[in-house]
């Protein structure tokens, strides 16, 4: 059998060690020519990292990247809200990592190159259209330049093309992607350790608000932050197609006056930033769909279910999406079978998780602190009580899955049949 995958982000590098691993051949494809490392961060659930170790990617992953050992929020006055331990030191068996982006990119890279080969992910290739004939799937490709370039044949395509995904269009071919009106500003600095010096850290609320992680430790002690920045659009401001990926870090340096703190200099951070390294995006998603496998093909990662960056879920799915599809294909070596139960198995969750994170997911406690006592509050339990933040925590770790006792108690997705002795 022989896999295509469209796209060599995350989802489809995760994707394709994990049908290796199961014994189902496959080939990247992506977009772009070169795969050059994109420095900013990424941040992998224990769900997500339990995997990567059952991949044997965990001792490299856990030194290049932070081991997150706490999540703290605070209001727009630097006024803890919510703490808990993160990863091991909450009791996972696996840790919670921060990482560059593109180390985790070139990990999952160099394990392929070294596992199936160094022809295995083909860039500068562009998925275009497919057609499935039969038992076979034909993916057709247009290079840097829109022209074509040529076609693969295969048993099944994966489109993990992301939230532009072409194969995604094919089926819904009048969707448009969802934007809420905000933007988001995203870099990566290197700075002095905060807090526990493994410390994620959200502040603010809905309309106004930063998260903060450190991704990689660098010589001297210090540290190379990742942080994104919200902000509304003002009236007036050009559609979201219009917004370019180049940032005026000024402006968001401009509306982040006031926020300096004991334990960190928010707005200082962000003006230390190299100019280069801030991007500015839009906020936007895609409604959930009721069916991402048709025949011989399927959706993953963003292709499948993008979502709103809310509470480090969007990678950490795309990686367990991978491991489920493998999994499938093991059970099943019908292909169509393997793909329905796949999509029947992450659906409904992956559905669910994008409404939830539209709605700030565990973060909507920094929306009700505001709300409740937008001057601040002397004690965080006269605004929230401890079973409120209790209980959105907990509910929102069940809802994506990685709540540390259905994460310890489970074996990987992908367990493969024991050889005979």
């Amino acid at each position: 059998m022989l896999a295509i995958v469209a796209g060599g982000g995350i989802a489809g590098l995760t994707c394709a060690l994990s049908l290796h691993q199961v014994g189902i051949a496959c080939r990247v494809y992506e977009a772009v020519p070169h795969l050059a490392p994109l420095g900013y961060g990424i941040n992998l659930q224990p769900n997500a990292v339990r995997e990567l170790f059952a991949l044997g990617l965990g001792e490299r992953l856990s030194e290049a990247g932070i081991l997150t050992a706490e999540l703290a929020m605070y209001n727009k006055h630097g006024q803890l809200i919510w703490t808990e331990p993160r990863g091991r030191a909450a009791g996972y068996r696996w840790p919670q990592i921060s990482i560059s982006r593109g180390t985790l990119h070139e990990i999952l890279l160099g394990a392929i190159r070294e596992r199936i080969g160094a022809d295995a992910v083909v860039t500068g290739r562009r998925l275009s259209s497919f057609e499935q004939r039969g038992d076979r799937v034909i993916a057709r490709f247009v290079d840097p330049k829109g022209e074509p370039a040529g076609e693969a044949e295969g048993d099944v395509l994966i489109g993990a093309d992301g939230i532009h995904s072409a194969v995604r269009r094919q089926f819904y071919s009048g969707e448009k992607a969802v934007f809420d009106g905000y933007l988001h500003y995203r870099g990566v600095v290197e700075t002095e350790p905060y807090l526990t010096g493994a410390s994620m850290v959200v502040v603010g609320h809905r309309h106004h608000r930063a998260i903060l992680y450190p991704v990689a430790r660098r010589p001297g002690g210090k540290v190379m932050v990742n942080w994104l920045a919200y902000t509304r659009i003002p009236p007036g401001s050009p559609p979201m197609e219009a917004w370019d990926t180049a940032a005026d870090r000024q402006a968001c340096v401009d509306s982040y006056k006031g926020w300096t703190y004991p334990w960190l200099d928010v707005r200082g951070l962000f003006a230390a930033t190299p100019a280069e390294m801030v991007l500015q995006l839009p906020n936007v998603d895609r409604d959930p769909v009721p069916r991402w496998s048709f025949d011989r093909v399927t959706l993953i990662g963003d292709a499948a279910h993008p979502m709103q960056p809310v509470g480090a879920q969007a990678g950490s799915q795309a990686i367990v999406d991978g491991r489920v599809l493998a999994a499938s294909m093991l059970e099943s070596r019908n292909p169509v079978e393997a793909l329905t139960r796949y999509q029947d198995r992450r659906i409904a969750a992956m559905n669910d998780m994008v409404l939830r994170n539209r709605s700030l997911g565990l973060e909507t406690i920094l929306q009700i602190a505001e709300e409740r006592a937008p001057n601040g509050f002397a004690h965080i339990h006269d605004v929230l009580s401890q079973q409120e933040l209790e209980a959105t925590a907990l509910n929102y770790k069940k809802a994506a899955g990685f709540d540390v006792e259905m994460v310890n108690s489970r074996d990987s997705f992908v367990e493969l049949p024991a050889r005979a002795s």
